[in-house]
């Protein structure tokens, strides 16, 4: 029902948007680039809370129907993009995991400072890595701009180029720390068939 109400959501929309094109003065045209901005703003900041409302209910199954259809999704732990260390999964092999290996441990990158493996089942990397936070109530969030920021490189729009994206921030979380506690977490998007999917969910904190 959640998913049929987001896709009823975005298509209304679209409609009322189409709708208000009627006019060829140029204040109308004006007016319609406006209604686009908003639209797709609206769109992806809804989507990320159906997701983040997955993840905070720790729903899997519904959470994989977000998954890009052909690219997968990419999980970082850190700011830092990583072909190579951050795991892509396909959006069939994540349920096959949560269906029948849920206890199945997979490396998911390195851990910061250390260069530990990050080896951890998907329940146990999504607590740590992903949902740490309560990301669905952020202190703020935004749309296409990066709000937290750190000593590492944030490559995601050229590993992502023309992607769009939602950050969702905490500035930190105890005095004692003076901010060096804050966290985000930025989900990627790339559209599939006229529908936006999930190709990217990069967590970022404070790295050494």
């Amino acid at each position: 029902m959640k998913n049929v109400f987001v896709f009823a959501f975005i298509t209304s929309v679209i409609f009322l948007s189409c709708k208000g094109k009627g006019g060829s003065k140029s204040t109308d045209t004006n007016t319609d680039s406006t209604t686009v901005t908003i639209s797709k703003d609206s769109q992806l900041i809804l989507l990320t809370k159906a997701i983040l409302t997955d993840l905070k209910n720790k729903d899997y199954t519904s959470f994989a129907t977000y998954i890009h259809p052909t690219e997968g999704v990419r999980f970082s732990p850190y700011a830092f993009v990583d072909s190579t260390f951050n795991i892509l999964l396909p959006k069939d092999r994540f349920e096959t995991i949560i269906k029948s290996g849920a206890d199945q441990k997979l490396q998911w990158g390195e851990m910061d400072g250390t260069g530990d493996p990050i080896l951890y089942t998907v329940p146990e990397y999504f607590d740590d890595f992903v949902y740490d936070a309560d990301f669905l109530n952020p202190e703020k969030r935004s749309v296409n701009e990066f709000i937290g920021g750190g000593s590492m490189i944030n490559n995601l729009e050229t590993f992502y180029p023309g992607a769009d994206f939602t950050e969702s921030y905490f500035s930190g979380f105890d005095k004692k720390y003076d901010g060096m506690d804050w966290k985000s977490l930025r989900l990627v998007f790339k559209k599939a068939d006229d529908k936006y999917y999930l190709v990217g969910v990069i967590h970022d904190e404070w790295t050494i």
